[in-house]
């Protein structure tokens, strides 16, 4: 290691890891530490409950990912990442046994909300798609630095989806349209009636149109590892086991880049109350399932879907975020998103048997058992799940923070993504990466573009690192 480093990264999730990379691309020497003692953060695989049974104890469906520029700017292939597509994205099952889909097809989408909505939503995606890739770099940019690639385009999604996404769904006559979309914006675990949250549901529905809503072969892991992999090419050094406490905890470097909470940052680097006002949203309770079969589904297009939405109405997803981002108590009836990445990858499971992934919101920081309620949604839509299971693993808020420091209260979006705060994160200004100290920066998902698995937040602040580095 040299006397000197160009960056060290802390931090060796899929943001950390984006950056490092970035940088190391550019000729810079960086090395990168992290407390684990594997790489990942919020993109594991892991045996969770029996052996031979591969979860992703956070991330598993990846829309954005491979929509990534940052992902598909890299050779991530070479190095054993692959995007595994099931027939159908994602569905949205109903009570009477029917469901709506988010399909690749605008035209199967469109026609599994009805007749009388179909045109609607027609109407409201197609004008964007053949923009995708432009507006898709518009959105995931460093913010406020870079000139818009399409500004009418970018203009008109504004209009669109810069309103509640309540005003959006008032396009649609029936609910199936309505539920499939509040589902979309509960994957921020926004309040739908919140700023913007129009635009969350209207990526993630572009996202399926343009690339799917894929899986990794083996799991979420693969995506993580190929990253370190091509970093270690690139002539970085990967140190795990590697708790930081304060900067003198790290070797001399020109540039500090941060992959953690606000808070973390702040405590480490010494930056007193800089980030107090910054805010964390609603926390998880997720289950990793070992079944003995697939997930005995009514409605026949979920048997299909990577990624199934549970929520019997627009109205029951409303009542459930709202109870656990603002009335501060679990819903009875929570809202679910669930992946079974068995339907397009029987390497994650003995054969014949399958791995299920749920978890439903509940206030930050939680720590009552969500368990019975998880269940009794599923057997709603899935008659007999329960008598499937053959091991489960569990875990709440105070759990999913001991897993990754950066799931503050159990909150997987590291930081409230709802208000201002959607776009503006950690806090107004015009470098959201930088901090009071020229040598330290963020590049966690509490930076624009915000959270998922897409490394576009380390994309981004590796931008502003190598600028101050040239500059020096």
């Amino acid at each position: 290691m040299p006397s000197m480093l160009d960056a060290v990264v802390v931090g060796a999730g899929p943001n950390g890891l984006t950056a490092a990379v970035e940088l190391a691309r550019r000729g810079f020497s960086v090395a990168l530490f992290e407390a684990k003692g594997t790489v990942g953060g919020g993109s594991r695989t892991e045996e969770l409950t029996l052996p031979g049974f591969r979860h992703d104890p956070c991330a598993a469906a990846h829309p954005l990912g491979v929509n990534s520029p940052a992902f598909r700017g890299m050779p991530l292939d070479r190095y054993g990442l692959e995007w595994l597509h099931p027939e159908l994205p994602m569905a949205h099952p109903f009570p009477d046994g029917t469901a709506a889909v988010l399909a690749r097809s605008v035209a199967e989408t469109a026609a599994s909300f009805g007749p009388r909505d179909a045109g609607a939503y027609r109407r409201l995606v197609e004008p964007f798609l053949p923009k995708w890739d432009r507006l898709l770099r518009d959105f995931m940019s460093l913010p406020a630095t870079a000139l818009p690639r399409d500004p009418v385009a970018l203009a008109r999604f504004g209009l669109a989806g810069l309103p509640p996404s309540t005003w959006l769904t008032r396009r649609f006559r029936d609910d199936r349209a309505k539920a499939l979309i509040s589902g979309l914006v509960a994957h921020v675990i926004a309040p739908l009636n919140g700023f913007a949250t129009g635009a969350v549901g209207l990526v993630f529905a572009l996202a399926a149109h343009a690339a799917g809503w894929p899986v990794a072969r083996g799991g979420s892991q693969a995506i993580a590892d190929a990253l370190a992999a091509y970093l270690k090419d690139l002539g970085g050094a990967v140190h795990t086991d590697y708790e930081v406490k304060r900067l003198d905890d790290l070797p001399p470097a020109r540039a500090y880049v941060f992959d953690t909470s606000p808070a973390a940052l702040a405590r480490i680097a010494g930056l007193g109350r800089y980030y107090d006002g910054y805010r964390y949203g609603a926390g998880v309770f997720k289950i990793d399932y070992a079944l003995d079969g697939p997930v005995p589904w009514t409605a026949q297009e979920a048997r299909r879907a990577g990624t199934v939405q549970i929520g019997s109405s627009s109205a029951e997803i409303g009542t459930a975020l709202h109870a656990a981002s603002r009335a501060g108590r679990a819903p009875e009836k929570p809202f679910l998103i669930t992946v079974q990445p068995g339907v397009v990858d029987p390497s994650r499971a003995p054969e014949g048997k399958h791995v299920f992934w749920a978890y439903g919101h509940v206030p930050n920081g939680w720590d009552g058992d969500l368990t019975d309620a998880i269940e009794r949604q599923l057997e709603r839509f899935a008659p007999g799940f329960r008598d499937l299971v053959l091991a489960r693993a569990t875990a709440g808020p105070p759990q999913l923070a001991v897993r990754n420091a950066n799931y503050v209260g159990g909150d997987i979006a590291c930081g409230a993504a709802a208000g201002l705060q959607l776009l503006l994160r950690p806090k107004l200004s015009l470098s959201p990466y930088t901090t009071p100290h020229p040598a330290v920066f963020l590049c966690s998902s509490a930076t624009p573009p915000g959270p998922g698995v897409h490394g576009m937040s380390g994309h981004n602040a590796a931008r502003a690192v190598w600028r101050r580095l040239r500059r020096a």
